[in-house]
């Protein structure tokens, strides 16, 4: 499996893998393919890593400019994220999000930040001490991994894509 920087050919086959990751998903609004599409026309799209294997797309994942307080300050949030249906549990999210946040390092990145079960997310290095909020979300799924500096609070929010 090779893990890589989207190209503009990859477009059509991630929207059309992150509908189906989506789709049976309780929690989904259907919404997440087009949240990845508008990231990228308004610019926000700061880290997009596809997991390509035998030519095909397995996996994707996001990473885009969130602020805290109003203030960016280096932090991005990870998501959405998705695996096609029976690829998945299989490690490629893992590896993902590794190749994601290692570039976010190497670029001098803050922290990142995300919204999401504490049991999948914790085993990245996630963490929620209850100091970011995110619009009446019970702060336990407001996670956050600190690169570099000080633990944030207040109120997280992500880029307009999501409509938040």
């Amino acid at each position: 499996m090779l893990i890589r920087s989207e190209m503009p050919a990859d477009h059509d086959a991630i929207h059309e893998l992150t509908w189906t990751a989506f789709k049976p998903m309780a929690y989904s609004d259907d919404t997440e393919a087009d949240i990845i599409r508008a990231l990228r026309a308004d610019g926000d799209l700061a880290i997009s890593l596809v997991a390509e294997d035998d030519g095909e797309i397995v996996g994707h994942v996001a990473f885009s400019p969130v602020t805290i307080d109003g203030v960016h300050d280096n932090w991005f949030g990870l998501g959405p994220i998705s695996v096609k249906p029976g690829r998945q549990r299989q490690g490629i999210g893992k590896a993902l999000i590794a190749a994601g946040l290692k570039l976010l390092d190497e670029r001098g990145a803050s922290g990142c930040a995300l919204i999401g079960n504490p049991d999948v997310y914790g085993h990245a290095g996630f963490v929620s001490d209850g100091q970011l909020t995110y619009l009446g979300v019970d702060t336990k799924y407001v996670q956050r991994l600190v690169l570099r500096g000080l633990v944030p609070r207040g109120t997280l929010r992500f880029a307009r894509a999501f409509g938040s």
